[in-house]
């Protein structure tokens, strides 16, 4: 949460240079965990275990996806909430899964195994 308003770069991946969503999901986990991530959102899809949508807790990975391809992914922080790096122009931010954008999206949950 100490991120939001972080500016968004693409290829991104500190606090000091921005983040991309790839770039933001992965400092997060590993200066929390020390866990490396991979570093492109088709990575990310297949990457950890699955979670099913009900079971999703806090620190999973929330994918996004339009017409089956990963678009997308952040952190979810509950209550239907998710921290992403969004686009160009834009900084770190809290979105609920419902908003209108998102939820017109494919949405899938991945847990870290570590």
């Amino acid at each position: 949460m100490g991120l939001v308003g972080t500016p968004y770069r693409y290829g991104g991946n500190t606090p000091e240079s921005g983040f991309d969503c790839s770039g933001l999901i992965a400092y997060v986990h590993w200066h929390a965990a020390r866990v490396r991530t991979p570093r492109s959102v088709a990575e990310l899809s297949s990457w950890g275990q699955p979670v099913p949508i009900h079971a999703a807790r806090t620190g999973d990975l929330a994918v996004f996806t339009v017409k089956g391809r990963t678009n997308h992914a952040g952190i979810f922080v509950g209550n239907g909430r998710f921290v992403h790096a969004p686009s160009t122009g834009g900084t770190v931010k809290m979105d609920r899964l419902d908003s209108g954008y998102w939820s017109r999206q494919g949405l899938s949950f991945r847990r870290t195994v570590v």
